[in-house]
C-alpha cells in the first residue's frame, strides 16, 4: 500500500491476528509448484509474515523480504520468523514506490493488497518493475460481492454492502478477485495464468473463530468508518455483530469466500 491510501480493515489486534492464522497452503497454494531453493522473494503488504515466513522456508536459501505501509505489524512478523529460524528482512515500503532496484527478484507476491489500493494497475507495474525477466508476479484476492452463506440472514446483507461501501470509500475495489486478470492485463503483463480458490468455513470450530472475529471486527476500523461517514448507526454495528454470533452458532452454517488469482510473467 501507499501513504496516500486508506486501509479499510485497519491494524486492531483482532484483525492482526486474523491475518496471523493465513499460511501458504491456505493463501497461496497456486504459487507454491513454481517455488524452488534459492529464489528470490519479495511480499507486498505482508502484515504479521505468517505466509512470508512459509514462502521464505520454500526457497532458502534465497533472499525474502516482506514490506508493509506501516511498522505495525512488522513486529509480530519479526517475531514469527524468529521462532521458526527463517531468514526474512521485513521493512516498511512503498507499493507504489519500491526502494528495490529493477529486476531484483525472481518472485513478487501480493496477498489481499490490490483490493485495498485506489491504483492496483499502479502497483502491479511497480511489482513488475523490481520482478527479473521471466519471474512471476502472483497476486490473490477475495471478491466481496460473491461472499456466499448460509442460513441467509439480512443481517448479513447489510454486512456485505456496508463492507462494500466503506471500502469504495477509500477509493478501493472490494470485489477485487474477479478483477485480476484485468489489472494484469493492464499493467503490460502478456503471459497470465488465472485461478481462483475459496475459503470455507463450516465446522463449528471455523464458524466459531470466523463469527467471533467479525463480531468485534465490525467494531474496529471498519465501523468507525462506517460510523464517520454517516453509513451504519450503532445499532447496526450491533446487530451485524449478533448475526455472525449466531451464524456460528447456527449447526448448519457455512461460508464461501471465493479468491481470484493471477501469476504474471515479467
Amino acid at each position: 500500500m501507499a501513504g496516500k491510501d486508506v486501509y479499510t480493515h485497519g491494524h486492531a489486534e483482532v484483525v492482526v491476528a486474523s491475518h496471523a492464522a493465513r499460511t501458504a497452503a491456505s493463501s497461496a497454494a497456486y504459487l507454491l509448484p513454481l517455488l524452488r531453493p534459492g529464489l528470490d522473494l519479495l511480499d507486498v503488504g505482508c502484515g504479521p509474515g505468517s505466509i512470508t515466513v512459509d514462502l521464505a522456508e520454500a526457497v532458502a536459501p534465497g533472499r525474502v523480504r516482506g514490506v508493509e505501509i506501516t511498522e505495525d505489524p512488522l513486529p509480530a512478523a519479526r517475531a514469527n520468523a524468529a521462532r521458526r529460524g527463517v531468514s526474512v528482512e521485513f521493512a516498511v515500503d512503498d507499493a507504489y514506490s519500491l526502494s528495490d532496484p529493477d529486476d531484483s527478484y525472481d518472485v513478487v507476491h501480493a496477498h489481499q493488497v490490490l483490493q485495498h489500493l485506489s491504483d492496483p494497475v499502479a502497483a502491479l507495474r511497480e511489482m513488475r518493475r523490481v520482478t527479473r525477466p521471466g519471474g512471476v508476479v502472483a497476486a490473490r484476492d477475495a471478491d466481496y460481492g460473491a461472499f456466499r452463506w448460509w442460513p441467509e440472514d439480512p443481517r448479513l446483507d447489510n454486512w456485505q454492502d456496508l463492507y462494500r461501501a466503506v471500502a469504495r470509500g477509500n477509493d478501493a475495489e472490494p470485489d477485487a478477485g474477479r478483477r485480476l486478470l484485468a489489472w494484469a492485463h493492464e499493467a503490460g503483463f502478456t503471459e497470465v495464468t488465472p485461478s481462483a480458490s475459496v475459503w470455507c468455513y463450516a465446522t463449528p470450530e471455523e464458524r466459531a473463530t470466523w463469527g467471533d472475529m467479525w463480531a468485534e471486527r465490525i467494531h474496529s476500523s471498519v465501523g468507525r468508518m462506517a460510523l464517520d461517514r454517516g453509513l451504519a448507526t450503532q445499532a447496526d454495528l450491533d446487530a451485524i455483530a449478533a448475526a455472525w454470533q449466531d451464524w456460528a452458532a447456527h449447526p448448519d452454517g457455512w461460508l464461501m469466500i471465493p479468491h481470484g488469482e493471477v501469476l504474471a510473467r515479467a
